[in-house]
């Protein structure tokens, strides 16, 4: 049995778990729940905000004068397919991988293949890994499923890419789960390892965006998007936080 963690507690002992994705069910069994945030300890990383576009939602500069390199750092975290049955979120430019394989499939698979030809950042020393998530709906039978992955440095040297997959076919109610590209800070900065970590979750958005943007470390927490998509079909929530105005 995993332990539950305390979603509070882990971000709020944590001063750098860097982009964070959160996946489960609400408490009350009703819907579907989507954290991602961002952070930043570099003041091109601090200089994003995000930005909801139809079909999806970009990382965009907050202050264009200063972006001084967009590699890595602007890409689409959230996309969902045409049909609006599976999104898509990811802390990189994988998520329009992912997109393109899901597309390119009649069937919805494609999240392991999209993942198998891309590997961690090329920023070393940190090697930053990368994260992706997938939720397929079932709307007329109230029902989802979700998968998450890390693709992660094997040595610390950039020489070996190692994948990891975590299928959830049967989410319980008021149970998430919590991937992060650092374990915490440092120099370099240690990769995320073991399983991901199990969260209560509860009843709604704001509620999960409270939790989350209240206890990021002020310093370095740069941006939040949370969706909440209600399993009778009825209209998504969405919930985005911008440290910068």
């Amino acid at each position: 049995m995993m332990a539950m963690y305390d979603l509070k507690t882990l971000l709020s002992e944590n001063s750098y778990p860097g982009r964070g994705i959160v996946i489960g069910k609400s408490a009350d069994g009703k819907s579907a729940m989507i954290a991602y945030f961002i952070m930043g300890r570099s003041v091109n990383s601090r200089n994003r905000i995000f930005e909801r576009f139809d079909g999806g939602m970009r990382t965009k500069a907050f202050d264009e004068s200063k972006l001084s390199d967009p590699h890595l750092i602007i890409y689409n975290p959230y996309l969902t397919t045409k049909g609006g049955n599976i999104d898509i979120i990811t802390n990189g430019d994988q998520t329009n991988t992912i997109y393109d394989y899901i597309n390119k499939n009649e069937h919805n698979f494609g999240f392991e293949e999209a993942c198998d030809v891309r590997e961690f950042e090329d920023d070393a020393p940190n090697f930053t890994p990368r994260i992706s998530g997938i939720l397929y709906y079932c709307f007329p039978r109230n029902t989802f499923a979700y998968k998450m992955s890390i693709l992660k440095s094997a040595d610390g040297r950039g020489e070996s890419c190692r994948r990891y997959y975590f299928n959830y076919n049967a989410p319980e109610n008021g149970v998430g789960h919590f991937i992060h590209t650092y374990k915490c800070d440092g120099n370099p900065i240690p990769s995320f390892f073991g399983e991901p970590e199990e969260v209560a979750l509860p009843n709604t958005a704001k509620e999960l965006a409270d939790i989350c943007w209240e206890n990021l470390n002020e310093d370095n927490k740069v941006s939040l998007f949370v969706r909440q998509i209600p399993l009778d079909g009825s209209e998504p929530t969405e919930i985005i936080i911008n440290k910068n105005k």
